[in-house]
This record gives C-alpha cells, structure tokens and sequence, in this order.
C-alpha cells in the first residue's frame, strides 16, 4: 500500500510556489489565511516548502546516470525507471510526460508522514478538506516532529491514530514528480508496481473520492505487473508476494466487518471497548498463524501489530474497490478501452458510481470463488473474536436485550 499527500495540497503549492520564488514565505502564509478552509498559515507554509524543495534538488535521470561519481547500482536503477516509464506510456497508455524524469537524493530517509485518525468506535476516518483541492483522509507533513505532534493531539481528542512514513506520493500532475531515493532501490517489481499506481492517478482522479482513485491506480498496477515482469523476463516470488497480500486484505476485511458489527451493536461503550481489544488481538494472532511458513513473515507484522480504525478505514479505501475495476477490465477492449469506462463511471455522482462498482464486484466475486483454490481462512480464524467473554454474553444476546 502506498500512502501519499495526493491532491490536498496540489493547489496551494503552486499558487504558493509563484509568491515564494519573488518574496520568500511569508506571502504564503498570508495567502494561506486569506483561503477559507485552511487550518494553520503554517501548515500550508511547511508543505509549499517542503514540495518546493523537492523541486529545487531534483536532477535529470540522464544526467545522473551519466555523472562520473554516480554508483553503477543507482545507474542501473535509474535505466529501469527509464524502462518501467516506456513501458506505461506505450503499453499502458499512461500520461507519462516528464514524470519520473528527474532524480532527487533527500537528505532523510522519507519524504513524508502521514497522519491518520479515526473516532473509537468508527471506521470512517476522520477527514481534512482543503481549498481546490476537496478531502481526504491523511495529513501529510514535510516535518517528522509536526506529524508526531498532531497525532498527540488527535490521541488526547479520543481518536484512533496511524502515523507512518510515506516514501512515494504523487502531485497529480501539478508537478512532474521525482524518483526519490526513498524507493529507487525498491524490488523491480514493487519499483514498477509503484510508478504504474501513482501514473494512473495522472489518467483518472476525483477530487474527494479516495475510494475510487486508490483502488482503480491500485488495479491498473496489479493488472500490468503480470505482462511486464513476463517482458523482464521476471519469474519466482512475485506469485507468492501477491497471494500473501490478498490474503492479509481477506483477514483485515474480516477484522473489519467485525468491528462494524460491533460499532453498530448499541452496546455499552466499556463493552464495545473490550471487545474491539479482542477483535484486534485476534487479528494479530491470525497473521502470526498466517505467515508462520512464509519467506518472510515479518513484511506485514509491523503494519499488523499497529492496526487500528485509522489502518483499517484507509486500507478499505485503498483495496476495497479493486476487484470492480479488475472485472471492469475484463470486459473491455484493452486499456484505452478501460480508461474510457472508468471515465464514464467517474462523471456520475458519488451514488451512482458506488452502485456500479457493487455490481461490477458481485460478479467478480463469484469469479474469484471459482478460480481460487485451499488458503488460509480468514474467517474461521477470526471466529474465535466472536466468542463471548469469560465475564459476558454473547455479542448477539446483549444486542437483544438492549
């Protein structure tokens, strides 16, 4: 999953990037506090700098690799990015342009930090909406400290909160965005995997739908992988890094529905609270069960061991639409074909999208039941969160005699 800053603040920074470059920074915060809807004058300001420092440090991906004191294995990377960009514009038909044309070697390990909350007992996830831009579901910060101190903040106001590093994220287009070394050095495939995701949203993007744009860029890059590792001439663990990660969304989607149940139960709020304890401990131990054979059964644990509201809302909003577009371009005529449908489902409004993509999943659902073989159960694993307490009854009990 690649969590980025998106559109949130593509506006602001170029109306800001054109005052910053005649008069420094503050012109942005007055313009900032001149826009209704924004939050601090220095929330703006760090992001306007934080992006345009990005833009300033960037460097020609040929230039670099032509440079006497570049290292062969960054050379090599860089070619592959050249390659992976080829590929998406001629085979996939994305708006490369000069995207991913240019190398930037920060002076930190990421770019970014996320800031993710949810209400306690919810999984819709608290939302930030900005002028030009519409909503979304993450903060972003340039600034580690500024991330952690609003995650404190929304901590102390009850909410579940995700802070998490963030090594890509995409402008939309507003800028012709860098390779960063924060994940030029990625596997081949994670590395193509990410660009054809953040290129999609150049094709397709609806401001205030995180839902949509997530899991359609999500489909396009698990839909193209297959056809260019075979180019690359690419076999071995990628079939079984796939699977692994269907099978964490098949017991995070589980988790969910469970909470769900639970948030709507009408139950004390001291119950509820034990028992999501409960339904969260299981998932935990699920995955331990889960990936106890696997190569490398520490890739998820770390992001598992923090689930929260916040983790599972924005997850359901990055993967829970996948499969509509999957089976969405099954039935098309190849990818412009593809893009031409989702751009029609994208012109109706927000209801009548989601009913299309229900159907779209209804049928891909009874696809993937007849193609899928013996794997882990998810459900049956997570039954055990259903059980009642040493100390209660059943879920279902205590709903009947609210």
């Amino acid at each position: 999953m690649y969590i980025r800053l998106m559109q949130n603040l593509a506006g602001i920074y170029r109306a800001a990037s054109r005052l910053w470059s005649r008069a420094g920074p503050l012109p942005v915060a007055v313009l900032c506090l001149g826009l209704a809807g924004c939050e601090t004058a220095t929330y703006y300001t760090q992001a306007a700098a934080g992006q345009l420092g990005i833009l300033a440090a960037r460097e020609p991906i040929h230039r670099v690799i032509a440079a006497e004191g570049t290292d062969a294995a960054l050379q090599r990377r860089l070619r592959l990015v050249q390659s992976i960009r080829g590929y998406a514009s001629g085979e996939l038909k994305l708006p490369v342009g000069d995207a991913y044309g240019d190398y930037v070697k920060l002076d930190r390990d990421y770019p970014l930090w996320n800031v993710l909350a949810a209400p306690e007992f919810s999984l819709d996830p608290k939302r930030w909406c900005y002028p030009i831009a519409g909503c979304a579901s993450y903060r972003g910060y340039f600034d580690k400290e500024d991330a952690v101190a609003k995650g404190r903040q929304l901590s102390g106001e009850g909410y579940d909160v995700y802070l998490g590093p963030v090594p890509a994220y995409s402008t939309l287009g507003w800028f012709d965005d860098p390779v960063l070394s924060s994940f030029v050095n990625w596997p081949e495939d994670r590395l193509a995997g990410l660009l054809f995701h953040e290129l999609a949203h150049r094709r397709v993007y609806i401001a205030g739908d995180t839902k949509f744009n997530e899991s359609f860029a999500t489909a396009v890059s698990r839909l193209a992988l297959p056809d260019w590792r075979r180019r690359q001439g690419m076999t071995g663990p990628a079939p079984d890094r796939t699977a692994q990660a269907r099978a964490v969304r098949r017991l995070m989607r589980t988790a969910r529905g469970q909470l769900e149940d639970l948030y709507g139960s009408g139950l004390d709020e001291e119950v509820m609270r034990a028992r999501k304890e409960v339904v969260l401990a299981r998932l935990r131990a699920c995955y331990r069960e889960m990936s106890a054979a696997w190569p490398n059964p520490e890739r998820y644990r770390a992001y598992i061991e923090k689930t929260n509201n916040a983790t599972l809302a924005l997850a359901a909003e990055y993967q829970s639409r996948v499969p509509a577009f999957e089976e969405l371009y099954r039935r098309s005529a190849g990818w412009e074909d593809f893009y031409a449908r989702v751009e029609q489902l994208s012109k109706r409004d927000k209801e009548a999208r989601g009913q299309a993509l229900d159907a779209l999943e209804a049928v891909a659902q009874v696809s993937s039941r007849k193609v899928t073989g013996p794997s882990f159960n998810s459900e049956t694993c997570m039954s055990a969160a259903n059980r009642p307490q040493a100390t209660g009854d059943s879920w279902a009990r205590a709903r009947s005699t609210k």
